[in-house]
């Protein structure tokens, strides 16, 4: 199996390192990613500015775009053949609930999908991440598994990985996206110059993180498997909106 692995971290980040370096025991690896970080990137894309791609001092391809930008170069155009798989991540943080919409991790994944090709995200969840190892072994026992149990065309795989040692991890769960309360306000402050600047809030706590939930399963030492659908419809609201829109004169 020929994997592109990515990230929003950055080319540099030290877990992209990890799961290369667990991946290549298993599979042909090719790494092209951001050259920063570009977590909470999402999907967006660089449409005004050319991309370059170029090696940098680690062996890996760097691109100066988003995570959704060098999983579209890397698929497209430099790699031959095209890879089967697209892995994102480590991610240095959770991707749990209402965060797999901001995620550049997610969309880097979600870029693969959208190529023709399953996808999986892989995140870390704790502030200061150390035990990349275990959601590297995770990962490459999944791909494993994914390859006797391929996925359905419209899905890809987001996992998150409690920061424990290998051996302390519970198991592993099937779940589904928890939800969060709104976000913190942002911060108002001043620069040295007393202009105002302004920051991001903390995230919000869990509002919906039982039984089932990613937040759920984590907070119990379980890493956690989602399936997401990139399908957004919401296809409970169609027959009561297509009762009332039909009553409409224009």
């Amino acid at each position: 199996m020929k994997i592109l692995l990515s990230n929003d971290d950055g080319v540099h980040a030290q877990g992209i390192k990890a799961l290369y370096e667990e991946l290549i025991k298993h599979f042909d690896v090719s790494v092209v990613a951001p050259d920063r970080n570009c977590s909470g990137a999402s999907n967006s894309l660089t449409l005004m500015n050319p991309l370059r791609a170029y090696k940098v001092t680690n062996g890996f391809t760097a691109v100066n775009g988003t995570p959704s930008d060098a999983v579209h170069l890397g698929a497209t155009q430099l790699l031959q053949p095209a890879p089967d798989l697209v892995v994102a991540g480590i991610n240095h943080g959770a991707n749990l609930g209402d965060d797999t919409i901001y995620s550049g991790t997610v969309a880097a994944a979600t870029e693969g999908r959208h190529l023709g090709m399953p996808a999986i995200a892989v995140s870390l969840v704790s502030n200061q991440p150390k035990h990349f190892q275990t959601a590297a072994v995770v990962t490459a026992k999944f791909i494993e598994r994914l390859l006797q149990h391929p996925l359905p065309s419209d899905q890809i795989i987001n996992i998150n990985v409690p920061d424990l040692p290998l051996g302390q991890l519970q198991g592993i769960q099937v779940t589904r996206l928890g939800h969060r309360h709104k976000a913190e306000t942002m911060k108002k402050m001043q620069d040295p110059w007393q202009r105002d600047i302004y920051w991001y809030g903390p995230l919000g706590k869990e509002l919906d993180a039982g039984v089932g939930t990613d937040f759920h399963a984590v907070a119990n030492g379980y890493a956690s498997i989602t399936p997401l659908t990139i399908d957004m419809t919401a296809y409970k609201s169609m027959a009561k909106m297509t009762e009332w829109i039909n009553e409409l004169s224009l």
